[in-house]
């Protein structure tokens, strides 16, 4: 008996996937359970297992393609049956591939190092010695291919079978790009996965959402003073204790005081769905682009958790082994530049949330204080960047100010924070 195997349904509106690794070839006997499939989608690298056991008779995809949920992707002999000429009569009908070439199996590499391939044009069989731990291709070894081949290759041609199903373009731009190329050299990469799922999002998040945006500047000195001393002990449970995590938390207090940030905006129903739980994301900037992991019941955990979590995530996401749930059901997107020494910007909410904080990095500033008797002072002092951008369908200006201003009193005070927190 011959069964085909599709791409399964992904869920969370995903409906198409990239195929970064086939780690079978025909005639290889498959245990179910076994991995017979890596791919990557908008949202993440995900490894597929096979739903049976048997022989795989046909692969009808090839690495770098694209293809939809539904589509055909192998054929696999069970029962020891002979393989049949086409799939079963239940399957509609398939596209005729191409004979392919499986003398060898995929390269061993991981799917950042892939995706730095297919940028660069390097084939990863070209790479002739691995460095990496058991013959694994790195993103080092693609490098000196791609360097080799500039030098020496001429370029590799294109690849001899087209994708399986091609990808649903944006919406299109009102007019014609030029032709670069009259004014100089150019290079096109690829616009695809994550990429191509933040500009999307960002499109709809954009057009549909009037942004409002509100700004203001924390005293971080006694937040740092505190973090600084407390650092050490989280650093020993395995955590960073960071400006987020003390804004998860001034945020999620937040939240319950003005639960209308909490929400979504169903104009199909004309109701908000104000949410009775406090998933925090966290925008990280990763090497495949924007990618916001979400932290679960904030309002629950310790600073002391949150600090192990989120470092965790944060891991995960730059590694590129984060799974699909941790991208899902976030309430409220928080975003840091401050690392990156990034000061005041506006930030594009994360659809189909309402609300997104913005914070930059802290600086030593002049600031004038008053003491209890009126009097002024100018002392230098750890000054922080804040913005919140809001969905002024949902929420008005003059709460967007009253919340802002309530989780600027918890970070500039670390007693205030703690005993806020509910």
């Amino acid at each position: 008996m011959t069964r085909s195997f599709r791409l399964p349904d992904l869920g969370e509106g995903v409906h198409e996937a990239e195929i970064l690794a086939i780690p079978v070839i025909p005639g290889q006997t498959i245990r179910e359970g076994d991995i017979i499939l890596e791919i990557e989608t908008d949202k993440t690298a995900v490894e597929i297992p096979s739903p049976f056991a048997g022989t795989v008779a046909d692969i009808l995809v090839e690495v770098g393609a694209r293809s939809m949920v539904g589509d055909v992707l192998m054929t696999f002999r069970t029962n020891g049956e002979q393989i049949s000429a086409s799939p079963d009569a239940s399957s509609p009908p398939e596209k005729v591939q191409p004979p392919r070439d499986y003398r060898q199996r995929p390269v061993p590499a991981s799917p950042s190092t892939r995706r730095l391939a297919r940028e660069l044009g390097v084939d990863l069989r070209a790479v002739v010695k691995p460095t990496g731990a058991g013959g694994v291709v790195t993103k080092e070894d693609v490098e000196a291919q791609a360097r080799r081949q500039e030098q020496t290759a001429p370029p590799l041609p294109a690849p001899p079978f087209p994708p399986v199903a091609r990808a649903q373009p944006l919406a299109p731009v009102p007019t014609d790009l030029p032709d670069f190329t009259r004014w100089g050299p150019v290079e096109r990469l690829p616009f695809r996965s994550i990429r191509r799922a933040t500009a999307a999002q960002m499109t709809a998040s954009w057009s549909q959402i009037p942004h409002v945006h509100c700004q203001d500047s924390v005293d971080i000195t006694m937040l740092e003073a505190f973090r600084q001393k407390h650092k050490g002990e989280i650093a020993a449970c395995g955590g960073r204790l960071t400006m987020t995590v003390f804004a998860m938390k001034a945020v999620t207090t937040a939240l319950k005081t003005y639960p209308r940030f909490n929400a979504s905006l169903d104009l199909a129903a004309q109701e908000i769905i104000v949410k009775n739980f406090f998933h925090i994301g966290i925008a990280v900037d990763s090497e495949s682009g924007l990618v916001v992991p979400v932290i679960r019941d904030v309002d629950r955990k310790s600073i002391k958790d949150l600090a192990v979590e989120v470092d965790g995530a944060i891991a995960r996401v730059r590694a590129g082994k984060q799974s699909r749930e941790e991208l899902q059901g976030g309430t409220f997107t928080i975003t840091n530049a401050g690392a990156l020494g990034g000061s005041h910007f506006s930030a594009i909410i994360n659809y189909p949330e309402v609300a997104i904080l913005g914070l930059g990095q802290g600086r030593m500033q002049p600031a004038v204080v008053t003491d209890d008797r009126g009097r002024h002072e100018i002392i230098p002092r750890l000054l922080m960047p804040i913005m919140l951008c809001f969905d002024h369908r949902v929420v008005d200006g003059g709460d967007a100010i009253r919340f802002l201003r309530l989780v600027i009193d918890a970070l500039e005070d670390p007693d205030e924070l703690l005993i806020t927190m509910i």
